[in-house]
């Protein structure tokens, strides 16, 4: 098998609310949206997302009443001293301020209207003094 794309499916209470907050401040665009869905997607390498309102009868009647929690949409790039920037510019509240671990990873992270966590991560040289 040859995977063409990745997708993060995603069951939330309120499908509007996290599509107006991945498009309007993480560059996601709608490709497709319904009653209860919505799917959207970025012109690069960032996974796809769908939102599925909690409860839809499309899910498995096992998974309805679940909801998108205990997971980390995580985002690696470049640059994310600025970005963290422009969301606070923005108004959106950072959940976890912009640190950078020992390994080298700096990272903040913010939270959707629904509680689905976007970390951003970008790796650098680590500082640590076993490291120098």
């Amino acid at each position: 098998m040859q995977i063409t794309a990745s997708t993060v499916s995603l069951t939330v209470d309120d499908v509007a609310a996290s599509r107006r907050f991945f498009t309007a401040h993480l560059g996601y665009v709608e490709q497709a949206a319904a009653d209860a869905f919505a799917s959207l997607s970025r012109g690069d390498a960032a996974m796809d997302i769908v939102l599925l309102a909690r409860g839809t009868e499309v899910l498995p009647a096992d998974q309805r009443d679940q909801h998108a929690s205990g997971l980390i949409l995580a985002l690696t790039g470049t640059g994310i001293e600025n970005e963290e920037k422009r969301l606070r510019a923005e108004g959106v509240e950072i959940t976890m301020p912009l640190r950078e671990e020992p390994w080298g990873e700096r990272l903040f992270q913010v939270t959707d209207p629904n509680g689905v966590i976007v970390q951003f991560v970008e790796w650098v040289t680590p500082s640590g003094p076993e490291h120098t």
